[in-house]
């Protein structure tokens, strides 16, 4: 393909080493890039506060799509521009059915700036201790009056594979379901909120066809965006079904694999 005028990329597991660590060779691709012109659109599950310190590691400001797509950032004004939240009454409904489905579950609420978790949600995410806060009860994270970028679904036991087959089965159409290979973590969002659907907003509105974009990723919530770009790369760490399901394939993420290939694209060495 021609030189893409928009550069899409996961971040855990994709532009990302273990441990959040960018590369310096992840790091001068990405600027070589930028200075030829591409724009560099982070594309990723977790929330503007992540992509902030990813952002004070690279320099590179520009807009970010967050929580799966519930959220359009505006990096460089910190500021959220666009969001598409799901309705607590669907949200209650979906953890009714879920909790029928997978018995034992603890769920958690993201707003984009806080995570809010009920007693059995027992899992904690490195670096967000600030923004975590303890509720009493399920029926508190219905009443707390925040917006609802993410519903979280979580088992100790169960993996997040039969979590989202559970899920289809029991609230498909209801609301949108993905994982992002958190261990035994589903990801729960409006009907119709996917990263494809934003970033393709954002496209269209830029006049930048799919044709004209590259994407990176790894996981189930990636492929719809790895399919829709006119250039689409499963890392080589990928889940089993986005390895399956997209033809183009690079190397794993702490090989850098999203700089093997805009070296490629952009003559970079």
């Amino acid at each position: 393909m021609n030189r893409p005028r928009l550069i899409a990329t996961d971040l855990d597991g994709t532009l990302l080493r273990r441990g959040g660590i960018l590369s310096d060779r992840t790091l001068r691709a990405l600027r070589g890039a930028f200075d030829a012109g591409a724009e560099v659109v982070f594309v990723t599950a977790r929330p503007p506060r992540f992509v902030d310190m990813v952002v004070a590691a690279t320099g590179l400001v520009g807009t970010a799509v967050c929580s799966n797509g519930a959220l359009l950032y505006d990096v460089a004004a910190r500021t959220v521009v666009e969001t598409r939240p799901l309705p607590v009454p669907t949200a209650r409904q979906v953890a009714a059915a879920l909790s029928v489905a997978a018995p034992g579950l603890g769920f958690a609420v993201e707003t984009g700036h806080q995570v809010l978790y009920e007693p059995r949600f027992g899992l904690r995410f490195p670096g967000a201790a600030d923004a975590e806060v303890a509720v009493a009860s399920l029926m508190d994270l219905w009443l707390a009056d925040v917006p609802i970028t993410k519903l979280l679904a979580w088992s100790a036991q169960l993996d997040a594979d039969f979590l989202l087959a559970a899920a289809e089965a029991s609230a498909g159409g209801v609301a949108q379901f993905t994982h992002s290979g958190g261990a035994g973590l589903l990801e729960i969002s409006a009907p119709g909120v996917t990263k494809a659907g934003t970033l393709s907003v954002l496209c269209a509105a830029r006049g930048i066809d799919s044709s004209d974009v590259v994407a990176f990723g790894d996981m189930p919530n990636d492929l719809a965006i790895l399919q829709w770009a006119g250039s689409g790369y499963a890392m080589a760490n990928a889940h089993p079904s986005v390895l399956s399901a997209v033809q183009r394939h690079t190397a794993s993420n702490e090989e850098d694999g999203v700089a093997v290939v805009l070296e490629r694209l952009f003559g970079q060495c």
